[in-house]
């Protein structure tokens, strides 16, 4: 099996066109070309005028050995052609016995689910612990907050069974680096949970809000029909740890708010970003956190239309092509950087707060992309030595004061404040919104966002939307909509852990995904899990690191 990757055919190109492509770059004749497959399909639009689709295919030729040769002397053909990668996921342990202590997992979103996920097929019988619900009664009390605005503070954006990506655009790619192809053990398992067998090889999957529940709950079955046993509505408030002789601390087992003690000696911590009352008390024990950088800013929305026609021209509203997305960046002179986060082509910009009194945006989108508006994070990049430097919580206290300015801003009933773009150029309060209709939910409130943002923040954006203009014309235009406040693109601390993935001063907890500062998105939080599940086993069968 060979890949050729850089195949180039027009949009609208027939479906035998690939193979018909194929034989002619690589001179074969019809017949000396035995199979061929899709390994990934993405498009370029630099050209507006002339969109190309982009391939990698893998095939096979009746004689490997000639076509080789032949493209010897041919570098560019040389550096595409190569033998298909083993893309097979193989568990690095196996529980010889039902382990007597099982080991935890703190969190189901993507990172726990697969952390869970591993030690259930390694035999380890994990118990897999969450604050929140079931994701349907989840959806039910995050629709809540959204339509009445009733905040449950366990059940919402962030808390509960699928973690904070379950209401998002469901993106599943990533810029990390991969050598054992564990993404694939991701987008597979996806795939046998209900996804799109499309997300295998295009370019950019995504699956959307609505596949990804009824994901979680097929992989929650398979989870449990392994052996892993789910508590939801258990909150961890303590942490139990032993110290040697030595000074060496070592995890002993976890407190649930109910009181009960479950001792063990392996706790995955895959808590989310938002988890911050368990990171004041991982802080209070003695663990290892530091303050780490994240970003703040507001919700652009434009209608689909506009993104649509800057970045496709006239092939926008091609079916393969879908909503058009976005990435932005600019350095600002005031040093600042501001760039756009998890955008959402056709989505909607949701209520995602976690604590009372408080106000805080996201997006999301379903795997139809089909609402109206276009949807991004516009974000200013923060640090602690500059901007919050009282400690490794302070950037939560950080946080938490403009989600409070923003709740106030907004009328003080979880309507989130608004603006027009024109206006925040400007430098007046909206007093009335235009063309882009908002889509928050439970509402906003027309306002001066510059109330409820950093001022420095404030002239970033201001510097950075028409310079966006550039690159995206009409990104600008005066009735476009902003909404604030976006505070959680990441965590705000790191939990730093040794290459042996236990935390750096307290063996036995491992901590792992975007809460404690290892990854960025569901797929990357689905691979950390893997990572650190790996470790775990191994830690428990008795095998070194180095058998990694």
């Amino acid at each position: 099996m060979l890949r050729l990757t850089e195949l180039r055919l027009p949009l609208d190109h027939a479906p035998d066109a690939i193979a018909t492509a194929l034989v002619a770059r690589l001179g074969l004749r019809r017949d000396e070309l035995l199979s061929h497959e899709v390994a990934r399909r993405a498009w370029d639009a630099r050209r507006r005028s002339a969109i190309e689709l982009v391939y990698s295919i893998d095939f096979s030729v009746a004689d490997e050995a000639a076509l080789l040769r032949r493209a010897a002397g041919d570098k560019a053909l040389a550096r595409t052609l190569g033998p298909r990668p083993d893309t097979a996921y193989r568990h690095v342990a196996r529980a010889a016995a039902p382990p007597a202590r099982r080991p935890v997992v703190i969190g189901t979103g993507p990172c726990g689910i697969f952390a869970a996920l591993i030690l259930a097929e390694m035999g380890f019988r994990p118990i897999i612990l969450d604050r929140g619900k079931v994701v349907r009664e989840r959806t039910k009390d995050t629709w809540g907050l959204w339509r009445r605005s009733v905040l449950v503070p366990e059940s919402n954006v962030q808390f509960g069974e699928g973690g904070a990506g379950t209401f998002s655009d469901g993106k599943l790619w990533s810029g990390i680096k991969d050598p054992q192809h564990l993404g694939r053990k991701v987008l597979t398992e996806f795939v046998q949970a209900g996804a799109p067998e499309e997300i295998l090889w295009v370019a950019k999957p995504h699956i959307g809000t609505f596949r990804l529940v009824t994901m979680v709950e097929s992989l929650r079955a398979k989870i449990e029909a392994l052996g892993g046993e789910y508590r939801f509505g258990t909150k961890v408030t303590d942490f139990l740890v032993e110290t040697g002789r030595d000074g060496t601390r070592r995890m002993a087992g976890v407190v649930t708010e109910a009181g009960e003690v479950i001792e063990t000696e392996h706790v995955v911590l895959a808590i989310g970003h938002s988890a911050r009352d368990t990171f004041e008390v991982l802080h209070a024990r003695g663990v290892h956190v530091e303050a780490k950088p994240f970003s703040i800013g507001v919700r652009i929305e434009h209608p689909q239309s506009v993104i649509d026609r800057a970045r496709f021209g006239n092939f926008a509203g091609n079916p393969i092509l879908g909503a058009a997305d976005y990435k932005l960046v600019h350095h600002c002179q005031n040093g600042r950087g501001v760039y756009s986060f998890c955008m959402c082509p056709g989505g909607t910009v949701v209520a995602a707060t976690s604590e009372p009194g408080r106000v805080v945006t996201n997006g999301m989108s379903q795997y139809s992309r089909a609402e109206r508006n276009a949807n991004a994070g516009i974000v200013v990049g923060i640090t602690p030595e500059v901007d919050y430097p009282g400690g490794p919580l302070a950037g939560i206290a950080f946080q938490r004061h403009w989600e409070e300015r923003a709740f106030v801003a907004g009328g003080g009933d979880y309507r989130a404040p608004a603006q027009r773009v024109g206006d925040f150029l400007a430098g007046r309060a909206s007093t009335h919104l235009g063309s882009a209709v908002p889509s928050y939910k439970p509402g906003v409130t027309p306002t001066d966002l510059s109330l409820c943002l950093p001022d420095f923040a404030v002239a970033a954006i201001r510097e950075a939307l028409p310079q966006f203009a550039r690159s995206i014309p009409g990104f600008d235009m005066a009735d476009a909509v902003m909404t604030g406040v976006e505070t959680r693109t990441s965590s705000p601390v790191r939990i730093r852990r040794d290459a042996s993935f236990h935390s750096v001063n307290t063996r036995g907890l491992y901590p792992a995904g975007e809460g404690a500062g290892y990854a960025g998105g569901i797929f990357s939080a689905g691979v950390d899990g893997i990572r650190v599940a790996e470790a775990v086993g191994r830690d428990m069968a008795g095998l070194s690191q180095a058998a990694a």
